[in-house]
């Protein structure tokens, strides 16, 4: 079995300028797009889509500067077959979620695959996003920053399920997966099987629990503006929601 690519990062010895340089520059880099996130989340439009779009240009700004190996950044290596296992188990999960939503009565699935793929195929792009910020830019820089990998899983999940606040169906979920996640990351090295996970996962959320519960999993300023008449009104009509309204319902953090 291969083994993860050796973190040379933590050559800390705090003599080492390139390492000292190193350091600096992690830590500006969590604390600016942490502070985007935690922006975009809590501000009302149309201030919202501005702020997104400045988080989006910097995240594509450092990743384009930064000097991860992609093989660290889980983006190619043998970790995606090893792990191909997490997707199945997350199929399971989601395929039980359903089962007990259509005995309970509270499934509500697209009609037909076109409509199904309609609603979800930015929620699918979101879920990669969403990864690849705790994995990629919280998680291997606080694997960089911490003493140990456990105290970066603690601190990255953290700052994840902060930013899901303060929906309490999301806060919870996300505490067990953002821990999982990144102890799954760190395991394997692969982003596309978790980012598989995530998408399957949250779809499961969005079709099995009821929209006022989770407030169609919105978070921050958005899970209090939330309207269910003007959503029952819309899934009444044409049983779907738009794209627009899922990723501003989530954005940037789910």
């Amino acid at each position: 079995m291969a083994s993860p690519p050796a973190d040379n990062s933590n050559l800390i010895g705090s003599s080492n300028p390139r390492a000292v340089q190193r350091k600096r520059h992690d830590r500006i880099v969590l604390v600016v797009t942490y502070a985007l996130i935690l922006l975009a989340v809590w501000t009302p439009l149309p201030w919202q889509r501005v702020i997104s779009l400045v988080a989006l240009v910097w995240v594509m700004l450092v990743t384009w500067l930064s000097i991860d190996d992609s093989r660290e950044m889980g983006l190619r290596g043998p970790g995606f077959h090893r792990s191909l296992w997490v997707a199945g188990a997350a199929l399971l999960i989601a395929a039980a979620a359903v089962l007990v939503a259509t005995r309970v009565q509270t499934l509500h699935a697209p009609a037909t695959p076109v409509l199904f793929v309609q609603r979800y195929w930015a929620y699918t792009i979101w879920s990669f996003l969403q990864e690849f910020l705790l994995l990629n830019f919280f998680l291997l820089r606080l694997v960089r920053l911490l003493p140990s990998r456990n105290a970066a899983v603690l601190v990255a999940t953290g700052l994840f399920t902060i930013a899901h606040l303060p929906n309490p169906v999301l806060t919870v979920l996300t505490l067990f997966w953002g821990w999982a996640s990144c102890r799954l990351f760190l395991h394997y090295r692969s982003l596309y099987t978790l980012a598989m996970a995530h998408a399957i996962l949250g779809i499961s959320i969005a079709i099995t629990i009821p929209g006022p519960v989770h407030h169609n999993m919105r978070v921050g300023l958005g899970y209090f503006t939330y309207n269910p008449n003007k959503f029952t009104h819309r899934s009444q009509m044409d049983h779907t929601v738009s794209t627009q309204e899922w990723v501003m319902a989530e954005a940037p953090t789910r």
